[in-house]
């Protein structure tokens, strides 16, 4: 009792060490990797083939097929990848996780501690955080191995244990057995990799003749095939509450693997005959650890290269097994942000992604906010949505979401109604501005972000705190035009012509510093210092004006504190608009496709 009491212990604590030090290593080498990722990434638009091979190089490097099957469900979530794209990855992915397999199969073990001493010294010593997170992949390297180790020690044991055998025995001969046994420890240990590990080191114990293999590659390739089967549950836990895209790239994991399990299963003794023809010869306790490496890799190779040309194929497969969902109706009346995503915290570039998009989608709602603030003061018509001539790029979609909203918008003619619109309209680009910033805070608080993540995401708190104050300052000018109409009052013709002229200013401003934030966009800082000026030059010419026509009895003194005040708001939103000039000078930039090389 007490020595199959250590066994037990002794596997469950070297499984522990395994998966700790694997996922370690996979969460310091994406810090380490931070925006190279980005670039990798940016192979996925090319065709299914250089998408498989990223797919295969970031899970090479994540060192788990797991953390790259999550990270393309929430970028197809996200809306930066298609679905073909996401299932070429996704094939790319099973390919890449063999590498551990790989990795294990070498014998390693008179040099982990001092892989683990100089991987603590690294990470202990360093003050730069990508050295630090290099010194973390080395120290989590040497854990990885040393929780095999301890699993292969503790299974020596069962080697001569006749019921373990006889076991094992059983599952060689029916193969739907080991096909259970691996799908059930892959479940249980949500890892195929650990599981894998578990099985080379089990198979790479020798019964008493000193040279079999306790279970032979005969009986392990069941098991292995199980484990490719038992993957897919990671995949299809990450894409509950997703979108449909995600669900159907999940569902593509699953049927590649469960359909290349199936076609291998019924030629194991083939398959195991041509694994050791191209392996290495010698003992079978000695090689098979490679063996089964070489199976795994060789079995994900040949699915991916049938599955490759059928990926259209495999669309309509999991469109068919998840099909379009119906529309449902929407209160109209609801406030939400458009991209926005929680599930995508824990993954920084497609959480910055959609940071970006709602900071974009926000901007069109800020434009008409400033047109209704014309409206409220002035009662002439908004001015229609244009087009941005300064800058090398445009900013298509805040254009399009202001046309769209003032489409939606009624016309009215009344100052209260207009200020209901203008109210309504800046309850949402508040929401949504509080919304962006708690979503910056959560990343930051996750812990996700590397360095210049952080920076990035930094600068985007800066400009939607830029934004913000040019919200308020819009509600404020409205909020004064409404105390004037509810005193019966209204400004002089020229008043609202020097208002009405000052917001003009204030958008054309607005949408020349916000067209900065785009990739490629140069901006010309004596462009935004010149209408700074003229609009502070108007400013303090307009309130000159004003106290002339007090004189001359044209405007009541009554309206000077106020129309002062909206003057002092307008000229604060220039402010506010050099802040964000001044951030895009400062390198921030919103991340988009065409940043991240993606089509």
């Amino acid at each position: 009792m007490k020595e199959n009491l250590t066994v037990l212990f002794g596997l469950l604590g070297g499984l522990a060490l395994f998966l700790y030090g694997m996922n370690s290593m996979s969460e310091a080498l994406q810090k380490a990797a931070g925006e190279k990722m980005k670039k990798i990434l940016g192979f996925l638009t090319k065709n299914p083939i250089m998408g498989a091979l990223a797919g295969a190089l970031v899970t090479a490097i994540l060192q788990s097929s797991s953390a790259t099957t999550v990270m393309v469900i929430g970028f197809v979530s996200a809306g930066l990848m298609g679905l073909p794209q996401a299932i070429s990855v996704i094939f790319g992915a099973n390919i890449g996780t063999t590498m551990t397999a790989q990795l294990i199969a070498f014998k390693i073990s008179d040099y982990i501690f001092p892989i683990i001493f100089i991987g603590f010294i690294i990470n202990f010593l360093s003050k730069k955080e990508k050295i630090k997170s290099l010194g973390m992949v080395v120290f989590s390297f040497g854990l990885l191995f040393e929780g095999i180790e301890i699993m292969s020690s503790v299974m020596k044991p069962l080697a001569s244990s006749p019921i373990f055998t006889d076991l094992m025995a059983k599952v060689s001969d029916i193969p739907v057995l080991g096909i259970l046994l691996g799908l059930t420890m892959t479940l249980v240990v949500q890892s195929s990799s650990a599981t894998i590990a578990v099985l080379q080191s089990f198979a790479s114990q020798a019964l008493p003749d000193g040279v079999t293999s306790i279970i032979g590659l005969t009986g392990a390739i069941p098991i292995l095939l199980g484990d490719n089967i038992g993957t897919t549950i990671t995949a299809l836990l990450a894409s509950i509450g997703q979108s449909r895209n995600a669900k159907r790239t999940a569902v593509a994991h699953s049927v590649f693997n469960i359909s290349g399990s199936i076609v291998f299963a019924f030629f194991i003794s083939q398959f195991a005959t041509f694994i050791r023809f191209i392996s290495p010869r010698g003992a079978e306790v000695d090689v098979i650890s490679r063996q089964i490496a070489n199976a795994h890799t060789f079995f994900n190779v040949t699915c991916t290269l049938v599955w490759l040309p059928l990926i259209p194929i495999m669309v309509k497969i999991v469109k068919f097994i998840i099909p379009e969902a119906k529309p449902s109706a929407v209160s109209a009346h609801a406030i939400r942000t458009t991209f926005l995503d929680n599930r995508m915290l824990n993954q920084p570039t497609a959480a910055l992604f959609l940071v970006s998009e709602e900071i974009e989608h926000l901007s069109g709602s800020i434009i008409l906010l400033i047109e209704k603030m014309s409206f409220a003061l002035t009662g002439k018509a908004a001015l229609p949505a244009k087009k941005i001539t300064d800058g090398k790029k445009a900013s298509r979609l805040s254009i399009k979401a202001a046309a769209k909203a003032q489409n939606k918008s009624q016309s009215t003619d009344g100052f209260s109604e207009t200020s209901t619109s203008f109210d309504q309209l800046y309850s949402e680009c508040k929401f949504i501005q509080t919304s962006i910033i708690n979503y910056i805070s959560e990343m930051f608080s996750s812990g996700s972000l590397s360095q210049e993540q952080s920076e990035e995401a930094s600068g985007l708190l800066a400009v939607i705190n830029d934004m913000d104050r040019l919200t308020d300052r819009c509600h404020d000018i409205v909020s004064s035009a409404a105390s004037v109409a509810q005193n019966g009052k209204t400004f002089s013709s020229d008043a609202q012509d020097e208002l009405n002229e000052c917001m003009q200013a204030a958008e054309k401003m607005f949408r020349y510093s916000f067209s900065m934030l785009h990739n490629n966009s140069i901006g010309d800082p004596s462009k935004i210092a010149k209408a700074r000026k003229k609009m502070r030059r108007s400013v303090r010419q307009f309130s000159k004006a004003h106290l002339a026509r007090v004189r001359a009895g044209k405007c009541s003194e009554s309206m000077t504190k106020i129309y002062s005040e909206m003057l002092y708001n307008l000229d604060r939103i220039g402010d506010n608009c050099v802040g964000i000039f001044e951030e895009a000078l400062d390198n921030v930039k919103l991340i988009d496709k065409e940043s991240m090389g993606i089509s």
